[in-house]
């Protein structure tokens, strides 16, 4: 009789798998991201050092490489959440409910594999960045601690998504929201440094907690890191998978109780 643990494990690989095999899953995880960080880089090259109020970078693309890592594990929450309801949609997830598999092992084995997809993503953009000529000032740990924070990022964000998929049943409504990543997204500080930034757009960039987040795993890239600036992006990541967790937690009962 397996464990709950190789059950989630069984999911995972099934999470990971199922999205290798749709490229219209993974493709725009990886294609988009990369882009950005291509065209920032073009554009604001000779930002470092003539901008007033940018942080002293090697290159741009130092400073480029934690948006595109943050900006693929946000899109790979969608995905989670989309593929989720695509199993409510078709009934597998009835069918895992009504089996001996541990109903914790559902949700778990979903956001496992979000977080190891999260992982190859992340590992790949900062090689490809590296290829090109960046460098992550702070080696070995620094890489690690940047792949911690987006892995903790992506139980929140792929909880979120799951969540979304429990209440809606509907892969084209939790494709729907990814307007919203977006947003957080560019009023953050995921491309260009608060320090430049003024008015009402800096306020808002000041109050995104995705703004702390990118800046502890840019901080472990271009050098000069504190550890406050790495261990605040955990708590924050850490609270915003705790509140992805507990609703997705919610909306499970409620959907196992019959309640929609």
């Amino acid at each position: 009789m397996t464990t709950g643990l190789q059950q989630t494990g069984a999911l995972a690989r099934r999470a990971v798998v199922g999205t290798a095999r749709l490229p219209q899953a993974w493709f725009p995880a990886l294609f988009f991201p990369l882009v950005l960080m291509v065209i920032f880089t073009g554009s604001f090259g000779d930002a470092p050092g003539n901008i007033p109020g940018f942080p002293p970078v090697r290159s741009f693309l130092d400073f480029a490489v934690a948006g595109a890592v943050l900006q693929g594990v946000l899109i790979g929450g969608t995905s989670a959440g989309a593929a989720f309801a695509a199993d409510i949609e078709g009934g597998f997830f009835d069918r895992l409910v009504a089996s001996p598999v541990s109903r914790m092992a559902i949700l778990a084995g979903r956001m496992a594999g979000s977080v190891a997809l999260a992982l190859v993503q992340s590992l790949l953009y900062i090689g490809i960045a590296v290829v090109f000529g960046a460098t992550i000032v702070n080696g070995l740990p620094g890489l690690l601690a940047v792949l911690a924070i987006g892995s903790v990022l992506a139980v929140a964000t792929s909880g979120l998504g799951i969540y979304l998929a429990l209440r809606t049943g509907s892969a084209e409504a939790v494709q729907g929201t990814f307007p919203l990543f977006l947003i957080l997204l560019f009023f953050s500080s995921a491309f260009f440094p608060r320090e430049t930034m003024d008015g009402w757009f800096a306020t808002v960039a000041d109050l995104n907690p995705i703004s702390y987040i990118v800046e502890g795993m840019r901080n472990q890239i271009v050098g000069g890191a504190e550890a406050g600036s790495t261990l605040v992006a955990l708590l924050w990541a850490a609270a915003l998978a705790a509140i992805a967790v507990v609703a997705c937690l919610a909306a499970y009962r409620r959907r196992l109780g019959g309640g929609q």
